[in-house]
């Protein structure tokens, strides 16, 4: 494995350092410049030190750490092999541009695809240009098979009737309706794109290996639905936000794509309290704390929104938009009762 792919991955993890400890140091806090915790496997204590800013380079790094307890030191790729229990440097390698959301390494036949290719945010801008609105189309079908049927003011949504598929075995791509969804930045930049790939009869996922991909630059970014105000709600899954906003159609929302980025959301500057749309897993439980002590620490009043399922999109069909309307409703800030919900479901 050459070194500059783990040199590369670890100036990609300093990036955002924060993110990085939030999600494999979660025993730790944020104090300043520096994120402090017991050790590098993440076990609780102040005696080991990141560095959350600085250069990419040289001394005071961001992503190097030092153990004042041990005396050990290193970078955020020595982090993830810790607290993961790792002991292939090539598993570290493959945890790393997985929470990246980075290509795996395999190796391609014959050619090698360049960065345009592969996933750059060119690449997400061009397929989101090239795919329509979802009115009318297999994506909206699959929405509403999926029991969301407030579909308006969904610009971040479109549908592509032949977007490729890549199962990553060598075989010959094939092409498949898809849901694609736009990635932005606080700016509403695209930096990447999300493609569910669609049965041709619109009712479910298609029958591929991995139907939900994104790619580009996903880390702090996500799929929004609305413009920022000073309340906004953050989820994972884009059925799971959208469940939510049926019910709540003028709250702006995001949807991050997995738990490790929304744990990692940019917050707006105009934001002043967050609802979290907490999934019931282990993994969304941990996303869902990370983000609230995130929010806590930039004085931003946060909230855990809580389904009676795994998430809000298996209790909509189940509940329906009467019985989410008074789940929902007893957990939301009284105020926003009357700013954002739907006075009948």
């Amino acid at each position: 494995m050459s070194s500059s792919v783990a040199s590369d991955l670890s100036r990609r993890l300093a990036q955002d350092a924060e993110a990085v400890c939030r999600y494999y140091l979660s025993s730790g806090r944020r104090h300043g410049r520096y994120w402090i915790v017991g050790d590098a496997r993440n076990n609780p204590g102040r005696s080991l030190f990141v560095r959350l800013t600085g250069p990419e380079t040289g001394k005071g790094a961001a992503g190097h750490w030092t153990d004042a307890a041990s005396g050990e030191y290193g970078d955020l790729l020595d982090v993830i092999r810790e607290s993961a229990g790792l002991k292939d440097f090539s598993d570290v390698l493959d945890e790393a541009r997985r929470f990246l959301r980075l290509p795996s390494a395999e190796p391609r036949p014959k050619q090698r695809l360049d960065r345009k290719q592969t996933g750059s945010p060119d690449s997400a801008r061009r397929l989101f240009a090239l795919s329509r609105p979802i009115g009318g189309t297999l994506a909206e079908r699959y929405l509403h098979h999926r029991g969301i049927a407030t579909l308006r003011n969904l610009e971040s949504l479109r549908f592509h009737p032949r977007c490729y598929y890549r199962s990553g075995d060598g075989s010959a791509p094939e092409t498949w309706p898809a849901m694609i969804a736009a990635v932005t930045d606080l700016e509403g930049k695209i930096t990447g794109v999300h493609r569910t790939w669609l049965d041709r009869s619109g009712r479910g996922k298609a029958p591929v290996g991995s139907p939900r991909r994104a790619m580009g630059e996903l880390l702090g970014n996500g799929v929004r639905f609305g413009a920022p105000l000073d309340v906004m709600a953050a989820g994972e899954g884009i059925e799971t936000v959208l469940s939510v906003r049926c019910l709540l159609p003028s709250m702006p929302m995001i949807a991050a794509l997995s738990s490790a980025h929304l744990a990692a959301i940019h917050f707006p500057e105009t934001l002043r309290r967050l609802y979290v749309l907490r999934d019931n897993d282990p993994a969304g439980e941990r996303a869902s704390a990370s983000l609230i002590d995130r929010a806590i620490a930039e004085g931003i009043e946060a909230i855990t929104l809580t389904p009676e399922q795994g998430d809000f999109n298996d209790d909509l069909p189940r509940a329906g938009e009467q019985g989410l309307h008074a789940a929902l409703r007893g957990q939301l800030a009284p105020q926003d009762v009357d700013r954002f919900m739907r006075l009948s479901p």
